[in-house]
């Protein structure tokens, strides 16, 4: 037998041969997030529940990270028991989840928080402004929110799994913040523009009247007694 032509089944294979499957690839990208993100950024929350409708307590506002089937109402959590559930909340109409319930299950840096009820809190989606408001000089890499801080780079978590995809181009200003303003019927922004829409306009004086009131009316004198 010729030593030469042996091969040890023990030998090691130095990194130059070896090739590692899934980096930089599709599979990188899909681990990079846990499995339930996703289908949690598109659910949708604070419907009835469809099991527990009789009850005053069916809004549905938890999810259960183990099982990803949909939104839960309070009473459906005895069929999640040892699950890991978390709450989501409402904020000016958009979904919002507690930073001491998420931070334990994704990470959450470099995306804004916000104090509401004396709690720190996340967007779950992107909240394009048609217009950044005057000072704002940090504004979300995906839809282009004004941010409060400038070491945070997007305002959502939706917002931060499209913006780290290896696929992200990133937008042109202004062609979201069109389809957000057909869409959106109940944010902010269409309630302040319906309350300025609702004052009556100061009337207009023809030109060379000094008159800037009405005359309140004839006076009358009171009757002698």
């Amino acid at each position: 037998m010729a030593i030469e032509d042996y091969e040890n089944p023990n030998r090691e294979i130095k990194p130059k041969h070896r090739r590692i499957m899934g980096v930089g690839g599709p599979e990188e990208e899909e681990n990079r997030w846990p499995q339930w993100l996703k289908p949690l950024l598109k659910e949708v929350f604070f419907s009835q529940c469809s099991f527990h409708g009789h009850s005053p307590k069916s809004e549905c506002n938890m999810y259960c990270l183990d099982c990803t089937n949909g939104s839960l109402c309070s009473l459906c959590l005895a069929h999640h028991k040892d699950h890991r559930t978390i709450q989501i909340r409402r904020s000016s109409y958009h979904d919002v989840i507690r930073v001491n319930e998420i931070q334990k299950h994704v990470d959450i840096s470099s995306i804004q928080t916000y104090v509401i009820n004396s709690a720190k809190v996340v967007f779950l989606n992107e909240r394009p402004q048609p217009k950044p408001g005057k000072g704002v000089t940090n504004t979300c890499t995906v839809c282009f929110r004004g941010l409060v801080d400038d070491f945070f780079s997007f305002c959502s978590l939706g917002c931060k799994v499209a913006g780290t995809s290896r696929n992200f181009e990133k937008r042109v200003k202004g062609t979201s913040m069109e389809q957000e303003n057909s869409s959106n019927s109940s944010g902010v922004d269409n309630d302040i523009s319906n309350l300025q829409s609702s004052i009556p306009s100061t009337p207009e004086f023809p030109p060379g009247s000094f008159r800037k009131r009405r005359r309140k009316g004839i006076p009358y004198r009171s009757p002698l007694q």
